[in-house]
C-alpha cells in the first residue's frame, strides 16, 4: 500500500477535478428523484393486516393520519440467524440508522417497520438495541399477504404508500430493495469519503488495501467488542 503524495496545490487540484463528477452525481440524484415523483400510483385493494403495541391495525391505520408512508421490511424473524436474541444482522445495521421520524413527521410522513416476529420479541430486541422506530408484526390474512404482495417475503425492502387527499385510498407509489436501500445508511456514505472505503473485496482500489469479503464483518452493535475478542482468541 502506497498512497501516491503530493503538495497541498496539487492536493487542491485534485480535489477540484473530483468535485466536478461529484456535481454530475448530485444532479443525477436530482433527476432520478424527480423520476420518482412521476412514477404512477396503483392501488392497494386488500386489507392487510398487521400487530402492533396497542393492537391489531390495518395498512392505512399505520399512515397514523399522515398521507404518506414508508414501510421497511426487516427479518425480525423466528429462524433468522441469531434469533431470539437478534435478528437479521444487515437488518439491524439498518435500524441503527433510522433517523428522528419528527423530521418526516414534519413532511406529512410515517415511517414503520414490519415484520414475522411477535410483538413480544420485538420489543425485547428494540429495548437492548436501543431503537424506537415504530414496529408492527405482519399478520396472515386470507385476503393476502404484505410480505409477498410487496415483494419483501424473501428480501428486505422498502415500500413507500400514499393515501388520497380526497377518497383516502391507498396507493403504493415505490419499492426499492438490494443496493437500492444504501442510501438509508450513513455507515456507507461516510466510509466512501475515506481513504480505504468500505474496504470490502468488491471495491476497486488500489493493490495492497486492506479488504475483507461485505457481510462478514458486520456485526450487531452490541457484538463487535466479543466478536473482536473471539477473533483474537482464534488467532492465538
Amino acid at each position: 500500500m502506497e498512497p501516491r503524495i503530493v503538495s497541498a496545490t496539487e492536493w487542491q487540484k485534485s480535489l477540484a477535478e473530483m468535485l466536478i463528477r461529484e456535481k454530475e452525481l448530485t444532479r443525477a440524484h436530482d433527476a432520478l428523484a424527480a423520476m420518482r415523483r412521476r412514477m404512477p400510483w396503483t392501488a392497494v385493494r386488500k386489507e392487510y393486516r398487521f400487530y402492533g403495541p396497542d393492537g391489531s391495525v390495518t395498512l392505512r391505520d399505520l399512515f397514523a393520519g399522515r398521507r404518506q408512508l414508508i414501510v421497511y421490511r426487516a427479518f425480525m424473524d423466528p429462524g433468522v440467524s441469531g434469533w431470539p436474541e437478534h435478528g437479521c444482522v444487515g437488518c439491524s445495521l439498518m435500524a441503527d440508522h433510522v433517523p428522528d421520524l419528527s423530521h418526516l413527521h414534519a413532511r406529512d410522513t410515517t415511517f414503520v417497520y414490519v415484520s414475522r416476529g411477535s410483538q413480544a420479541d420485538i420489543a425485547r430486541i428494540k429495548t437492548r438495541m436501543g431503537w424506537t422506530i415504530p414496529w408492527f408484526t405482519m399478520l396472515d390474512s386470507e385476503d393476502g399477504f404484505f410480505d409477498t404482495d410487496f415483494d419483501v417475503d424473501e428480501w428486505h425492502g422498502t415500500n413507500a404508500f400514499i393515501r388520497h387527499p380526497d377518497t383516502d385510498e391507498v396507493y403504493r407509489t415505490y419499492f426499492v430493495n438490494n443496493r437500492g436501500d444504501e442510501a438509508f445508511v450513513g455507515t456507507w456514505n461516510l466510509l466512501d469519503i475515506t481513504a480505504l472505503g468500505r474496504q470490502e473485496t468488491w471495491e476497486d482500489s488500489p493493490p495492497g488495501y486492506p479488504q475483507t469479503p461485505p457481510y462478514e464483518w458486520w456485526q450487531h452493535h452490541d457484538r463487535y467488542d466479543q466478536a473482536a475478542r473471539e477473533a483474537n482468541q482464534t488467532d492465538n
